[in-house]
């Protein structure tokens, strides 16, 4: 079992910066990849940016350029710097892990956190 806990969000006008927090408890030890997705009021929930326990990133085109993920594996913890934020950015924002195959490859997620950025 794997708990995500989420911190960060808020309310910030366009072209504001935010920075999320993700932390990691339970068998952190069975985690490979992290992530973070958002979900719109009516749409469906999207990748937003993901780091592997080495270090590799990848984003949604949405995201490149104006948001960094991080990830401290002695603190357990995963990081989303957004900068230059759009009022198309807010959504609910949701850490995610999914485990080493030999764990059984599950993806686990947080509760969310609620990022309103205002034009």
């Amino acid at each position: 079992q794997v708990q995500l806990v989420e911190s960060g969000g808020g309310l910030v006008q366009a072209g504001g910066s935010l920075r999320l927090s993700c932390a990691a408890s339970g068998n952190i030890f069975s985690i490979n990849d992290m992530g973070w997705y958002r979900q719109a009021p009516g749409k469906q929930r999207e990748s937003v940016a993901m780091i592997t326990r080495g270090g590799r990133t990848n984003y949604a085109d949405s995201a490149k350029g104006r948001f960094t993920i991080s990830r401290d594996n002695d603190k357990n913890m995963v990081y989303l710097q957004m900068n230059s934020l759009k009022p198309e950015d807010t959504a609910v924002y949701y850490c995610n892990a999914v485990l080493y195959r030999a764990y059984g490859g599950l993806g686990y997620w947080g509760q969310g956190t609620q990022v309103t950025v205002s034009s």
